[in-house]
């Protein structure tokens, strides 16, 4: 299954409800949200720094990781980012498929 790189930032709604809800409450409900779109949660991490957030999943494919991201981001609590995430495999393949490309101006 594909895996997928979630970043968040809160809002200050967000961190409200973050307070409220309480770290793993957060994580119980990614979890869910996570589930119902036939996948799972590999990894959840809080950082300081540019995002507040980290989330590791395994989903079907690029529309159940769109449909998390949009539910989240139209919440008005999150900005959220997300990376599709390659295996060194799929690089290797790519790789083998590479053609020609000639830079601009060459």
């Amino acid at each position: 299954m594909p895996k997928y790189l979630f970043q968040a930032s809160y809002t200050q709604e967000g961190l409200r409800g973050l307070m409220e809800d309480g770290a793993t409450g957060r994580r119980e409900m990614a979890e869910q949200l996570v589930a119902s779109l036939g996948g799972s949660i590999e990894a959840f991490y809080y950082a300081f720094g540019d995002s507040d957030l980290y989330v590791i999943s395994e989903l079907p494919d690029d529309a159940s990781a769109a449909a998390a991201s949009v539910a989240v981001g139209a919440s008005g609590t999150a900005s959220i980012k997300t990376t599709v995430l390659v295996t060194p495999e799929t690089i290797d393949e790519a790789v083998k498929k590479s053609m020609g490309y000639p830079p601009p101006g060459s």
